[in-house]
């Protein structure tokens, strides 16, 4: 398990995001799921009582050769816990907002899982364990392709659901950029080019209306590193 903190400022409220990462081989244990929730809940509400907007994110890694079922199994479980944490300590769910992996199969399985049935899974495990009294969802990528995360996340968007359903990456919004730009000033432009694409690109998923047509072959790679640490 491990935990990180960070401060942003946007439309005139700050928020605040601890991120919890949970590892599926060879667990996670009822202890280590129970302590992981019980942490992001006492953030949230001291976040909200020092009015901040607290992210709590539970990151579910990708690691693994685990069928997506055994992903929606153990997301089910971190989310239970979460939430009954959340609850008992007074928390606001209309002040939160989730930043959660998406419901894959392990980055080492033998079948790949299509963008409708990670949408599937997904929202399964939502449906069930997220009051739609919670504003916001917003993904993070947690390895997944630039074309994929944007993909899965414009899957999610078809029908119409509880909350907001958007994105928060970082290399999957990053990846094509920096190797575009390379630290090279002459490049910058091109760089800002291939931000705008990305930024573009999952502005649409998130209102399901996004195409994969045109996508470059770079922002197709996968991102997955096995033993990732932040």
């Amino acid at each position: 398990m491990y935990c990180d903190l960070y401060l942003t400022a946007a439309h005139g409220s700050l928020k605040i995001s601890r991120r919890t990462v949970v590892s599926i081989p060879c667990g996670p244990s009822a202890l280590a799921v129970k302590e992981a929730a019980w942490g992001l809940a006492r953030y949230a509400a001291i976040s909200q009582d020092n009015g901040l907007v607290p992210i709590v994110e539970p990151e579910i890694l990708l690691d693994g050769d685990h069928p997506i079922e055994r992903s929606l199994e153990v997301a089910e479980k971190v989310w239970s816990e979460v939430f009954f944490y959340l609850a008992q300590n007074n928390v606001l769910f209309e002040g939160v907002l989730l930043k959660p992996s998406m419901v894959t199969p392990g980055a080492e399985h033998k079948e790949k899982a299509s963008p409708e049935t990670i949408a599937k899974y997904t929202l399964t495990m939502l449906r069930r364990r997220v009051p739609p009294a919670v504003p916001g969802i917003m993904f993070l990528s947690g390895g997944q392709s630039e074309v994929e995360a944007t993909l899965n996340l414009n899957a999610m968007n078809q029908s119409p659901n509880p909350w907001h359903v958007s994105f928060s990456y970082a290399r999957a919004l990053q990846n094509t950029v920096l190797k575009t730009w390379q630290g090279h000033p002459e490049n910058v432009e091109a760089a800002q080019k291939a931000l705008l694409v990305r930024a573009k690109a999952n502005s649409l998923a998130q209102l399901g209306k996004y195409s994969a047509e045109g996508e470059s072959e770079e922002a197709k790679k996968g991102m997955f590193v096995q033993g990732y640490t932040y």
